[in-house]
C-alpha cells in the first residue's frame, strides 16, 4: 500500500525528540524534511526555545494534537542552503523561525502581513504542509521553511537568548503596538512573570512606560524590580494592596496560562482601560460585565504576529539590546525541563543547545 502524503519519506534525513503519546514525554526519533526547493531556506538548528504551549501541546491539553510529534517554534539556526528563487538569505547567516511556516499568501490577512491569522496558516509542527506532509518542529537538527516565513537576526543578538523572541517576544510586542500600549508615559500592568511577562516588562521600559508586574508569587518581587526594572509590583492575593492601586492602569497584558479571574484585574484599569490577554488556559474564563460597563474598559486578545511585525520585533530587540532570559539545557534534560515548567519553576525560559546536545542522542 502506498504511503500517504502526510506519511511519505522524503529526501533529507532528520532527527530529533517527539512526543508519541498523550504523557508527553519525548524520546529520540528519526525522520525525513522535504527537499529544499525553490523558494526554500535550509536551516541547521542551533538553538530552540521551550515555549508553554509546546507542553500544552504533548499533552494534548488543547485536544487536538497528533502523535509522533516534535515540538518546537522558536528556532534560531544557521542557513546551510537555499532554493534557487531565494534572495534575501545567504548561505552562513543566522535566521530564526517562529510559530508558522506557511499561509495561503492570498488572503485579506495575508495581504495585509498578518499570516498569523491565516485560515490557511500552517504552524511549524502537529500539522500539515501545503504538500500533504507532516509539520516537524525545533526539537531537531535541521528545518526546511520557505522564506517567507524566515526572519534575520541582528547581530548583535546572543542566539541562545534570542530564540524564544520568536513566540514570546512577539506574542506580547504584537498587542502593545496593536493596542496602543507603547506610548511613553502610560501605565502598564504585566500579569504573569514568566516566559512572556518577563519580556513584556522589558518592551515596555523601551517603550518608556511605567510598568508594574502582577504577580501571585511574593518571591518574584526582588526579581521584577532590580533586574527587569519594573515600576512597581503588585501581589495578586495581597486584597489590601490590590484594592489599593485600583483604578490606577492604562493597560494589563495578562500572560497568565492557568485559569484565574479577571474581575480584580478589571479593577486595576482606569476609565478607559484595556486588558489584553494573550495567555492560553485550557478552561474558558468568566468575564464579568458591569466593570465593562461602567468603566469603559476593553477585553482583548491577540495572536502571535505576521513575519514583518516580528522582524519589526527582532529589529527593535537588537536597537534596545533586549532578550529573553533562559535556562540553557541539553536536549537529554528536556523531559525534567517539562515537568519544571508546569511547576513554572524556570527563569524565564528554557533553550534548548540542540547543535550541542541532540548528536549525542542519536540511537
Amino acid at each position: 500500500m502506498a504511503k500517504s502524503a502526510e506519511d511519505q519519506e522524503h529526501p533529507l534525513k532528520a532527527f530529533g525528540f517527539a512526543a508519541t503519546d498523550s504523557s508527553g514525554l519525548l524520546s529520540p526519533f528519526h525522520f525525513s524534511r522535504r527537499e529544499t526547493g525553490p523558494e526554500d531556506v535550509n536551516v541547521q538548528i542551533l538553538f530552540c526555545g521551550v515555549c508553554h504551549s509546546d507542553l500544552h501541546s504533548v499533552k494534548n491539553d488543547w485536544g487536538f494534537s497528533r502523535y509522533p510529534m516534535v515540538p518546537g517554534h522558536e528556532i534560531v539556526g544557521i542557513v546551510t542552503k537555499v532554493g534557487n528563487n531565494v534572495k534575501k538569505f545567504k548561505v552562513g547567516e543566522h535566521v530564526g523561525v517562529g510559530v508558522i511556516v506557511g499561509s495561503c499568501e492570498k488572503c485579506e490577512s495575508c495581504e495585509q502581513d498578518l499570516e498569523n491569522y491565516c485560515p490557511e496558516m500552517v504552524f511549524t509542527y502537529n500539522a500539515n504542509d501545503k504538500d500533504g506532509s507532516r509539520t516537524y518542529g525545533g526539537y531537531s537538527d535541521v528545518i526546511v521553511v520557505n522564506q517567507r516565513f524566515v526572519l534575520n537576526i541582528p547581530d548583535n543578538l546572543p542566539l541562545d537568548a534570542t530564540a524564544p523572541l520568536l513566540c514570546a517576544g512577539i506574542t506580547v510586542y504584537s498587542p502593545m503596538k496593536y493596542y496602543g500600549m507603547a506610548v511613553s508615559g502610560k501605565h502598564l500592568g504585566v500579569c504573569g512573570l514568566g516566559g512572556l511577562g518577563h519580556v513584556a516588562v522589558k518592551f515596555g521600559k523601551a517603550f518608556g512606560l511605567k510598568v508594574t508586574v502582577i504577580s501571585s508569587s511574593p518571591d518574584k518581587e526582588d526579581e521584577a524590580l532590580n533586574r527587569l526594572g519594573a515600576d512597581g509590583f503588585l501581589v495578586s492575593k495581597d486584597a489590601a494592596k490590590m484594592k489599593g492601586a485600583m483604578g490606577t492602569m492604562d493597560f494589563i497584558l495578562d500572560t497568565v496560562s492557568a485559569v484565574h479571574s479577571l474581575l480584580p484585574l478589571l479593577g486595576l484599569l482606569k476609565l478607559n482601560g484595556k486588558l489584553i490577554t494573550v495567555g492560553l488556559p485550557n478552561k474558558p474564563l468568566e468575564l464579568p460585565v458591569f466593570p465593562l460597563v461602567f468603566g469603559r474598559k476593553l477585553v482583548g486578545g491577540s495572536d502571535f504576529g505576521g513575519l514583518k511585525e516580528t522582524q519589526e520585533m527582532l529589529d527593535f530587540c537588537g536597537k534596545h539590546n533586549i532578550t529573553a532570559d533562559i535556562e540553557l539545557i541539553k536536549m537529554d534534560y528536556i523531559n525534567t525541563a517539562m515537568e519544571r515548567l508546569a511547576k513554572s519553576d524556570v527563569r524565564y525560559r528554557f533553550v534548548i543547545d540542540v547543535a550541542n546536545s541532540l548528536p549525542a542522542c542519536k540511537i
